[in-house]
């Protein structure tokens, strides 16, 4: 036995005072997202949720993800601003929800950090918790880990889960696509929450501070690079009940006017929308529809970025797609506008043969991340 001091909890840099005070800075923006359905309050173990409502749809089918915000918490570190990246987190997570037609019910989270920091910490789920509330989603339950040692003092990482529900007559995906359907794009609010390894190293080769102030955004680096994630849950669920239906009252067809969502996180615009596409059947979008936001093409010039590259890798100003009957598109994009969320038709589904495409190189994406799905051909010249 060593003669030293006694070896303590504390001492080995884990505070439980601490998190003990996270937890109470946090409690009110949790309490805030609960909705009747939630069962037990705060701080139990796990979160209950009463599932009653599903009873009222003839085939429910549960609908999950899970994701993290990525390396854009090395900036809202770097500014020692923490109640926004809660929006990256859960758009993230439940807009992926939304693309099977789903509606999310609730999340959980989970954020590691170096040292428990309450007030931080407490920030952190502020922002969750409006986005959260935002969505119409309940934040049942969490967890903050501290882990000295293995991350910095100022150092943290978030993750989350939820769940939501689909009835089986009205999941949305690439079996109710067409020939002929119309692709529609939602604007993005910036970069959202994909992409941050090649902004940051294109800040770091620059030598540019996140303090700097830049004409094109009207405010820092910083600031605009922090802009939070746009959320699309309520949109995109309105469009689907208000245009496919709803499933208690009579099965969806399969020819309801919504035929599916694509999210743009990572891989791009292309690559997303491929996913939701059938095999045989090819997107052509036309780039002349919109134009970059000025955080894209300040980026691209200050490193010198290849186009090609940039669609593989940032949504470029399109945060979510709407594929639809074209009977429907001036529809939808009427009730998007109205709603506050900039949308316009931005290309045409139609059938294709791998001749048509043999020449359009790094133009034309097929299959992504694992599903070999539909193909998508970007035409055409940017806007502005």
């Amino acid at each position: 036995m060593s003669g030293g001091s006694p070896i303590t909890y504390a001492s080995a840099g884990v505070d439980v005072e601490a998190g003990d005070r996270a937890v109470e800075l946090m409690k009110a923006h949790i309490e805030a997202t609960h909705t009747p359905q939630v069962v037990g309050g705060f701080g139990g173990f796990a979160g209950l949720y009463d599932a009653s409502e599903l009873k009222r749809l003839p085939r429910p089918l549960l609908a999950t993800s899970t994701d993290g915000v990525g390396t854009k918490v090395a900036i809202a570190q770097a500014m020692d601003i923490h109640d926004t990246i809660g929006y990256d987190l859960v758009g993230m997570v439940v807009d992926d929800i939304v693309v099977a037609g789903a509606k999310p019910l609730f999340m959980t989270d989970y954020i590691a950090c170096g040292k428990v920091e309450p007030a931080r910490i407490a920030a952190i789920v502020s922002g969750i918790a409006k986005a959260t509330a935002e969505a119409g989603t309940a934040l049942v339950g969490g967890e903050t880990a501290e882990h000295p040692g293995l991350l910095g003092e100022h150092e943290y990482d978030v993750a989350g889960a939820a769940t939501g529900v689909v009835d089986a007559s009205a999941v949305l995906g690439p079996e109710r696509v067409r020939a002929g359907d119309l692709v529609i794009g939602m604007a993005s609010s910036g970069i959202h929450s994909n992409g941050y390894s090649l902004i940051r190293r294109i800040v770091h080769e620059a030598g540019w501070a996140y303090s700097r102030e830049v004409p094109e955004f009207g405010r820092t680096l910083g600031e605009e690079l922090l802009e939070p994630t746009k959320l699309y849950t309520q949109p995109c669920l309105d469009l689907v009940s208000h245009f496919n239906g709803d499933p208690a009252e009579a099965e969806i067809s399969p020819d309801a006017p919504i035929r599916g969502f694509s999210h743009v996180t990572g891989g791009g615009m292309a690559a997303n929308l491929a996913r939701v596409l059938p095999n045989g059947l090819m997107a052509t979008v036309d780039r002349s529809t919109w134009a970059w936001p000025s955080v894209f093409t300040v980026m691209a010039d200050l490193g010198q970025v290849p186009q090609a590259d940039l669609e593989r890798t940032l949504n470029l100003g399109v945060g979510m797609i709407a594929v639809v009957a074209p009977e429907a598109a001036d529809g939808v994009v009427e009730r998007l506008n109205a709603a506050g969320l900039r949308s316009w038709v931005m290309g045409s589904i139609s059938a294709y043969s791998p001749g048509e495409v043999a020449d359009a190189g790094e133009d034309f994406v097929q299959g992504a991340k694992g599903v070999d799905g539909g193909g998508v051909l970007l035409t055409g010249t940017y806007a502005g």
